[in-house]
């Protein structure tokens, strides 16, 4: 897209990985964060970092942009010993506080080498602000919840968390199962949850088909049924898809349209509701009336590398056949996202993106309804 703008630029010896995203509605205000490296090895990350972005509103034509400040290192993620990874927002807005979620890893060990011993070295860790990231918390340290100590190891997200219409605050995750003499490391999408404004959490249901990086939305339809949808990596050439109506099943599984492409050996994507749009208004608004939420999600779309990152829009989230075709919103390499919705129909999307690497700089991207619609041919 002609309005790309890069954020976060790597160079040598300073590699920026993991894009998560977070536009806060009551400031106009978004929060960009992103893992700083010394090379592309996710054994290398040293701290992760952070910018805001300004909204603006470009004249009578209604477009819009972003205008960044510098980065900032946000030390206060930190334990002594361990380095952060996987930068994961959720905002709460009762108390207009933001949670980033993250975990630490111990020194230089690798997924791999836990996954292998069934020895986890993740903690699971969160900080907060109330004003956009110029102060923070303490860290707060939740790996004493019981279910952690069954894992071979963990991480959350990477991407953003949501907070329900019923205000639960949730938060993604992906878990291995220990080995035992038959297998070894089975992983599974789960997330974590407090529904008292993040005084205290727990884990909720876990998907019961083999599934990794995710992301979690809240969608409803006409009947104003509101369920939790889960999009999470896998490996079998498409995307696992999964519902949790609330109803004490937990997540369900849905039947694979083979629609949602998953590229070579997998690729984290990002997904967001939104509220249905009117399609007579100018760029897609609102409609205020209506209880539906509808889908968008991002991703690569060829089946072996990760290039040409596509957004597809579904409006009948609990039909997975009912995804669009991919519109490309970056030829090229790219590689991990995050979207946030902005309002009035309007997106942003942080991805990974580069000429001949696709992790030569995390870069933004804002559009809107109309165009992810026209490039459908509606």
């Amino acid at each position: 897209m002609d309005n790309k703008q890069t954020v976060f630029l790597s160079k040598e010896k300073e590699v920026y990985r993991i894009p998560a995203l977070f536009f806060d509605r009551d400031r106009s205000t978004f929060m960009a964060f992103a893992e700083q490296r010394t090379t592309t090895k996710d054994t290398s990350t040293k701290v992760l970092v952070m910018k805001t972005g300004t909204l603006k509103t470009e004249g009578r034509s209604s477009g819009r942009t972003i205008e960044w400040s510098e980065l900032r290192l946000v030390k206060e993620a930190h334990l002594d010993g361990y380095r952060p990874m996987n930068p994961c927002p959720v905002y709460e807005k009762n108390s207009q506080t933001l949670f980033l979620f993250f975990i630490c890893v111990k020194g230089t060990v690798s997924e791999c080498w836990q996954r292998f011993w069934g020895c986890n070295k993740a903690r699971l860790c969160y900080i907060t602000t109330k004003d956009a990231g110029l102060s923070w918390s303490a860290v707060t340290d939740l790996t004493y919840l019981p279910d952690i100590k069954d894992w071979a190891t963990f991480a959350v997200g990477p991407g953003h968390g949501v907070q329900t219409e019923s205000d639960i605050l949730i938060v993604p995750l992906y878990a291995y199962a220990p080995c035992n003499p038959f297998y070894c490391s089975t992983p599974y999408a789960l997330y974590l949850y407090s529904d008292d404004k993040g005084n205290t959490w727990r884990f909720g249901s876990k998907l019961q088909t083999k599934s990794v990086e995710c992301e979690m939305a809240e969608v409803s339809d006409d009947t104003g049924l509101r369920s939790i949808y889960c999009n999470a990596r896998n490996e079998g050439g498409y995307r696992v898809e999964a519902r949790d109506d609330n109803k004490g099943a937990g997540f369900i599984t849905l039947s694979s349209s083979e629609k949602l492409v998953e590229t070579g050996g997998g690729c984290q994507g990002s997904v967001v509701s939104f509220p249905a749009q009117s399609e007579g208004a100018q760029a897609g608004g609102d409609s205020r009336q209506n209880p539906n939420k509808w889908l968008l999600f991002t991703h690569p779309t060829d089946r072996s590398e990760r290039i040409n990152l596509g957004v597809y829009l579904n409006k009948t989230p609990r039909d997975p056949n009912a995804w669009s075709k991919p519109w490309i919103i970056n030829p090229g390499l790219s590689g991990y996202s995050d979207l946030a919705y902005i309002d009035d129909g309007w997106f942003a999307c942080l991805m990974e993106c580069g000429d001949e690497k696709e992790f030569e700089q995390i870069a933004c991207v804002v559009f809107n309804y109309k165009q992810v619609k026209h490039s459908n041919g509606e």
